[in-house]
């Protein structure tokens, strides 16, 4: 581990922890070899092969092996090099739903959360209008560390971040997925259509059915957007069999 990171050291406990490691071995004078995986500098190396999605102990199990690959990874030496720390992902390891956005801000790079700027404290409430709540459903995003500037993320940054973000959807195996906004929109759907017109159709990613809508930033400086996104929602609940409020 790296000492003078506090933050990456705190993210590789717990992310042992949630692997069920509760003990480690005292270091010798031979330093531990690395994961190849977290030494390799050609190609974006693959994630390590897990289990497929299986019980909630199993998935936890896997996630927490996907989140230490991704603290471990500089495969992007910009973001690497300014991030505080990653930012994985948070919710129900078997969530029905996922919500996925763009990239970290600097709260989430803060917090090593996503979503809990304004943004995301205006996505919160979209959650719970649709009658779920955040521990119901699982928040990622495409890129796990935050762009300088809170910039657009680059082609080659989300090249590298897609084994990560593909490996989490195929441990949860959520039956659900909403794009939020342009970017997640696109990479998750490999496309170059704009999020005006991805909006209002159903697509499918695997076994999951996806629907589009607008990022919730977007919201803050077009409120008017709001209303677009709930009729957005109103699809999403129908279609999962929720409440439908009036």
């Amino acid at each position: 581990m790296n000492e003078r990171n506090p933050r990456a050291v705190k993210q590789r406990l717990q992310s042992l922890a949630d692997a069920g490691v509760q003990s480690l071995p005292k270091r010798g004078r031979t330093a531990t070899a690395r994961p190849a995986e977290a030494v390799a500098k050609s190609a974006p190396p693959r994630a390590a092969a897990m289990p497929p999605a299986g019980d909630a102990a199993d998935r936890i199990r896997s996630l927490a092996i996907l989140r230490q690959q991704v603290v471990d990874c500089t495969q992007c030496t910009e973001l690497a090099a300014t991030r505080t720390q990653t930012v994985f992902g948070v919710g129900r390891p078997d969530a029905r739903l996922c919500f996925f956005g763009e990239a970290p801000g600097a709260d989430e790079d803060a917090s090593g959360e996503p979503f809990v700027g304004r943004a995301g404290q205006l996505l919160t409430k979209i959650i719970e209008a649709c009658t779920l709540s955040r521990d119901d459903v699982y928040i990622l995003n495409v890129l796990k560390c935050r762009p300088p500037g809170n910039r657009v993320p680059l082609p080659d940054e989300v090249a590298n971040c897609r084994r990560f973000f593909e490996r989490q959807f195929a441990t949860i195996a959520p039956e659900f997925i909403c794009c939020l906004g342009t970017t997640a929109a696109q990479s998750l759907l490999q496309t170059d259509e704009p999020i005006g017109k991805l909006r209002r159709r159903w697509f499918t990613y695997g076994s999951a059915q996806v629907i589009c809508t607008y990022h919730p930033s977007y919201l803050l400086r077009n409120p008017a957007a709001k209303r677009d996104v709930w009729d957005d929602m109103k699809l999403l609940m129908a279609k999962m069999g929720l409440p439908v409020p009036e």
